[in-house]
């Protein structure tokens, strides 16, 4: 007798505002038996606490809750060789975890769901370590992605700007590749996961930042303007930020003045 596949819902929930979940994600809700949630720690309880509500909200029928803890990571400042091993291990440890609450907490024909922050697509794990999971043969699933709004997406929206030029591109970096994308003025420069402001090291008296943090949530902070003028508040605002949260999410647009002139002018 062939044993059912587990379906694997990973769901993308949005920036932080609970009315981000797209119907399609509300309906993908309703149909799981099981709710991975993964905890970070007291520090950010409220990302957990969100899950939480949104299942609480719009799960239908029995269902369980399974939450478990996130592997460690070294976050310290590394080369690019040291950091993508870190990031290795790390993954290799978070799906350890993974595969035991598939296997152990999932009944074989039965739909889990991982509630994913923004969307699953950029930048989020998720999907990696269940290819990985599947690559090692011990748990087959049926994997569907349900798109959520991204922070890029929330962040232009917040500053009522479009994301792109007209016929131009646009870069989405992570800050630690911020330099390598710079040195290329076709376009314009998403931000993303930067620990250490690294838009400070941006030079020119020509660039406009479009900055938000906490995005979506009672606790969002916006500030836009030229780079060398409103640098230093964003550097006040982080810190504060940091301080009275413990964590801070943040992305920002970095775009060429005379473009960012355009936008304010309509």
């Amino acid at each position: 007798m062939i044993e059912q596949q587990r379906t694997i819902l990973v769901i993308g929930i949005g920036a932080g505002d609970p009315d981000q979940l797209t119907l399609g994600a509300v309906k993908a809700i309703r149909r799981a038996d099981v709710f991975v949630v993964i905890g970070k720690g007291p520090d950010k309880s409220a990302l957990t606490d969100l899950r939480h509500r949104m299942i609480e909200e719009h799960a239908q029928g029995p269902h369980r809750v399974v939450e478990v803890d996130d592997p460690s990571r070294d976050r310290r400042p590394m080369d690019r060789s040291d950091y993508a091993g870190a990031v290795q291990d790390w993954r290799a440890r978070r799906a350890d975890v993974f595969e035991r609450v598939l296997r152990e907490e999932m009944a074989p024909g039965e739909t889990g769901a991982f509630l994913v922050w923004g969307d699953p697509s950029l930048y989020d794990s998720t999907l990696g370590i269940l290819a990985d999971i599947e690559a090692r043969g011990s748990v087959s699933c049926d994997v569907e992605v349900v798109p959520g709004i991204s922070s890029v997406s929330t962040l232009a929206a917040r500053h009522r700007i479009p994301l792109n030029q007209v016929g131009r591109p646009v870069h989405i970096t992570p800050a630690r590749r911020l330099g390598d994308v710079g040195q290329n003025d076709d376009g314009d420069i998403v931000v993303m996961l930067d620990a250490h402001a690294s838009f400070t090291g941006v030079e020119g008296d020509d660039v406009w930042i479009y900055w938000g943090a906490y995005l979506g949530t009672p606790d969002e902070l916006l500030v836009a303007g030229p780079l060398a003028e409103v640098s230093e508040r964003i550097l006040s605002l982080r810190s504060e930020a940091r301080a009275r949260h413990g964590w801070i999410m943040d992305t920002y647009l970095l775009r060429m003045r005379d473009a960012a002139d355009a936008d304010r002018t309509g």
